[in-house]
C-alpha cells in the first residue's frame, strides 16, 4: 500500500534521465543516440561527424573542424538505417567512396569503416577532431606544438624556445611502428577517448611503417587513423573497405582490449551491408610450425601480403612457430623478418574459411656470413647507432637537429676501439658525409680482395653510399627505391631494405699490418637539396667479409 507521503515524495523527485537509443533526423543532421552516455550528429550533407557528446559534454572540433575523412567529404548522398535492434548505420558516398558509421546499442563507441575504391578520391585517413583544453599536454610532448614556436621545415616541424623540436609526425617512445600499438588517444583520469587502430589489411606499409598518429596545439587536437600516406612511404596503395577504427569512450580507463583487430570478433558486422566487406566466417588462416636459423635475441615477424590485402604476426621466441587468422582468402608473399630485415621470403595461399600449415622455413642471414669487422646488426634498423642506442631511438621522435641529439659528426671510427654508437646512424651529404673507417688486415687478409657490404633501411632524394679505400674508390652505386618524400626528417627510417656490395681488390691495401687501411663512405645523390633535406641514408649495418 502506497501512502500519500510517499506518492508525494515520489511526484516531488527530481527527474531521471533515461538514455533513448535511436535516431532522429533534425536540422540536416541525423542525432544517434547510443542508448548509453554517447550521442553522436551526422551531417546529412557531407557525412562529418559535428558533434560528439559523452556524458552530455561536446567533445568534437576546433577552429570550425569536424570528425571526418580526410579533411572532410565534399557534398554527398547520406541515408540512415536500422539493422535488427540494435545497430544503426549511416552510409556516406561520395563519388566512388563509400564511408560508414555504425552504433551498437548500449555501448559508448563508434565504428567506422571507409571504402575507397579508387584513385578518383583523395582519402587516405580518417581524423578525429577534438576541442582544446579537454586534455593536458606537456611540454615536451613530441606532437603538442607550443605558442610562440617557429617551423623550421615546411609547415608541420617546429621548434620551440628551449630548442626542442616538435611535429605532428613525432609520436615519442609510447607509439612507434604500427605493430606497436592498438589504440591511439586521451586520458585526463576522468574521460579516456580512444581511436583503436583497425586490423590495416587494406592499408598499406606493413608492420613497421610509422606514419603521424596525433597532433595538438592550444586550439585542439587530432587523432589519426591512416590507411596510406605517402611521407616515407614505399609500399603501393591498397583500395577496398578499411575498418573497422573505433572511436570509444571509457570512464576514464584503458579501451576494452576485445575492441583491439587482433582480438575483436566482427562476425555482427557481416549483415550490415558494408560494401567490401569479406563475412568474418570466409576468412582464412595460416600457422607455421616455426623458423629455423633464428638468433637469440631478436623479434621474428611474420607478414603476408599482396596487392589486396597484407596481415602479420609474431612468431614465438622459442621456436618460431606462428599463425595468422582471419585473412581474406588468397595467394600471398610471405615474409619472414628478423626485427624489420626480410631473412625469408616465400608463398602461401589461402582458401576461404580454411587453413593452411606452413613447413618450418630457414632464415637466411647476413650474419651467416663470416667477417673481419662488423658495425652495427644485421636487423634491417639503425638500432645501436650514434643517437640510436636506446631502444626508443630517439630521432623517430625528434628532428635531426634537435639539441637532446648528440652531433651527427663524430670523431671517425676505428675497428676495435670505437663502439657502435660512435657510428652515426644517419649519413647526409650536407651534415656529416665522408665518415672515415679506420682498420688493420692481417698479412693473409691483405693478400685477398674482400667484400664491403652496406646495409641501408631508407634514403632521401636518391642518396646512397658509396666507399673509397686509400686511394682506390669503388664504381658508385644506382640510386635505390625509396621513398619520393620526406623520411628521416619526419621520424622514420623505414624505407626498403637495401644491401649494397662492393669488391675491394688486394692491390688498394697497404701493404702493413701495423698500418691502419682508411676506409671512407660517402653519400652521393643525383639529386639537390641542403642540410637535412640534403642526400641521406640511414645505415643498417656496415661489415667488411673475411
Amino acid at each position: 500500500m502506497v501512502t500519500l507521503t510517499a506518492l508525494y515524495a515520489f511526484l516531488l523527485r527530481p527527474a531521471l534521465a533515461f538514455a533513448a537509443w535511436g535516431w532522429t533526423d533534425t536540422n540536416g543532421n541525423y542525432i544517434i543516440d547510443s542508448g548509453s552516455n554517447l550521442v553522436i550528429s551526422v551531417s546529412k550533407t557531407n557525412g562529418d561527424i559535428n558533434s560528439i557528446k559523452y556524458h552530455g559534454v561536446e567533445y568534437n572540433g576546433w577552429g570550425g573542424k569536424n570528425t571526418h575523412v580526410e579533411s572532410g567529404l565534399g557534398t554527398s548522398t547520406v541515408s540512415i538505417a536500422t539493422y535488427g535492434t540494435n545497430v544503426i548505420r549511416v552510409a556516406v558516398q561520395y563519388g566512388t567512396l563509400k564511408h560508414y558509421i555504425v552504433v551498437r546499442y548500449g555501448n559508448n563507441n563508434v565504428y567506422l569503416f571507409t571504402n575507397k575504391a579508387d584513385d578518383s578520391v583523395s582519402a587516405m585517413r580518417y581524423i578525429v577532431r577534438i576541442k582544446g583544453g579537454i586534455f593536458s599536454h606537456a611540454s615536451t610532448d613530441p606532437d603538442f606544438y607550443d605558442t610562440g614556436s617557429s617551423y623550421i621545415e615546411a609547415s608541420d616541424v617546429s621548434i620551440n624556445s628551449a630548442g626542442v623540436t616538435k611535429s605532428k609526425h613525432y609520436q615519442g617512445s609510447t607509439y612507434g611502428r604500427t605493430i606497436d600499438y592498438d589504440y591511439i588517444g586521451r586520458n585526463n583520469g576522468k574521460v579516456g577517448l580512444y581511436l583503436i587502430r583497425s586490423n590495416h589489411e587494406k592499408a598499406s606499409g606493413g608492420p613497421f611503417f610509422r606514419s603521424l598518429l596525433t597532433r595538438a596545439d592550444s586550439s585542439g587536437e587530432d587523432l589519426y587513423e591512416i590507411y596510406y600516406y605517402n611521407m616515407g612511404h614505399t609500399d603501393p596503395q591498397r583500395f577496398g573497405l578499411q575498418g573497422p577504427s573505433v572511436l570509444s569512450f571509457t570512464d576514464g580507463g584503458t579501451p576494452n582490449t576485445n575492441l583491439f583487430a587482433r582480438n575483436a570478433d566482427w562476425t555482427w558486422v557481416d549483415d550490415l551491408g558494408l560494401d567490401g566487406w569479406t563475412k568474418w566466417a570466409d576468412r582464412g588462416y595460416a600457422a607455421g610450425v616455426g623458423i629455423a636459423n633464428m638468433k637469440p635475441g631478436y623479434t621474428y615477424t611474420v607478414g603476408l601480403s599482396n596487392s589486396n590485402a597484407q596481415y602479420w604476426g609474431v612468431a614465438a621466441s622459442s621456436n618460431g612457430a606462428w599463425s595468422i587468422k582471419k585473412v581474406i582468402p588468397g595467394t600471398y608473399t610471405m615474409t619472414v623478418y628478423k626485427e624489420e630485415l626480410e631473412v625469408y621470403t616465400g608463398s602461401v595461399t589461402i582458401g576461404k574459411g580454411a587453413g593452411v600449415a606452413v613447413n618450418t622455413v630457414t632464415a637466411t642471414d647476413p650474419t651467416d656470413n663470416a667477417a673481419i669487422w662488423r658495425i652495427g646488426e644485421w636487423d634491417g634498423t639503425p638500432r645501436g647507432f650514434l643517437n640510436f642506442e636506446d631502444t626508443v631511438m630517439k630521432p623517430t621522435y625528434m628532428h635531426p637537429s634537435d639539441k637532446r641529439l648528440a652531433s651527427w659528426d663524430p670523431p671517425n671510427f676505428i675497428v676495435g676501439t670505437t663502439t657502435t654508437n660512435g657510428f652515426p646512424g644517419y649519413m647526409w651529404q650536407d651534415i656529416n658525409n665522408n665518415h672515415i673507417v679506420y682498420f688493420r688486415l692481417t698479412q693473409d687478409q691483405l693478400n685477398k680482395d674482400h667484400k664491403i657490404r652496406i646495409g641501408i633501411t631508407e634514403a632521401y632524394i636518391n642518396g646512397r653510399p658509396t666507399i673509397s679505400v686509400n686511394g682506390w674508390s669503388a664504381t658508385a652505386p644506382g640510386a635505390t627505391n625509396q621513398a619520393k618524400t620526406r623520411s628521416l626528417t619526419v621520424g622514420t627510417y623505414r624505407g626498403n631494405n637495401v644491401k649494397l656490395e662492393f669488391t675491394v681488390p688486394a692491390s688498394a691495401f697497404k701493404q702493413s699490418t701495423s698500418e691502419y687501411q682508411l676506409m671512407t663512405i660517402n653519400v652521393i645523390t643525383g639529386s639537390t637539396g641542403t642540410g637535412y633535406l640534403s642526400g641521406g641514408v640511414s645505415f643498417d649495418c656496415i661489415d667488411m667479409l673475411v
